[in-house]
């Protein structure tokens, strides 16, 4: 017989800090177990997209670039925060491809939406596949964006996963579901 899962109920709220890419609540909650917690903090952070960008000729367009947060550079699928205003993941993935790297694809396929960090975080990522995808424009960044674009022959990506030259989250996850999907 499995468990019952019961949600936490929240007593209380506040926000403590507020800026355009990033909220910090704490809650006061009530555990199943009727237990009260007083510091619970919770980032309210804005829905993000992740794109797997295939070429006709089997190219996965990746980018590079330094994270401040870990302060190190990686290599990871393009993408970024759903803007302020934006309702359409799919329109906020395809700019956020055309901005990081110039590429360009018809059709983007919704593979998946996923909890980024659901003890913490509120947000998802939305996961989409951009098949023969072409280069279209010069890239257009943001003043704190310095990316190359790399591309990566498709046959080599598991390699590059599992070898841990991607080791962003949200880029293993997608580029091992769209794997999958295009072996099918």
């Amino acid at each position: 017989m499995a468990a019952v899962i019961k949600p936490w109920q929240v007593i209380g709220s506040e926000l403590v800090f507020e800026h355009r890419w990033y909220r910090l609540r704490r809650d006061r909650v009530r555990l199943p177990s009727g237990e009260e917690l007083d510091d619970y903090f919770v980032s309210e952070r804005p829905d993000a997209v992740l794109i797997f960008c295939l070429t006709a000729d089997e190219q996965v367009v990746m980018v590079r670039q330094y994270k401040h947060g870990a302060a190190d550079v990686f290599v990871e699928l393009p993408g970024g925060v759903i803007d302020p205003g934006e309702t359409d993941p799919v329109a906020a993935a395809r700019r956020e491809l055309l901005e990081e790297t110039g590429y360009a694809a018809d059709a983007l396929e919704h593979v998946l939406d996923v909890s980024d960090n659901p003890t913490k975080d509120t947000n998802l990522l939305h996961f989409f596949i951009a098949r023969n995808a072409r280069r279209v424009a010069a890239q257009h960044l943001d003043a704190t964006e310095n990316i190359e674009v790399l591309t990566v022959p498709l046959a080599e990506l598991e390699q590059w996963v599992l070898g841990g030259r991607v080791r962003v989250a949200g880029s293993v996850a997608l580029c091992l579901l769209a794997l999958r999907r295009l072996s099918r």
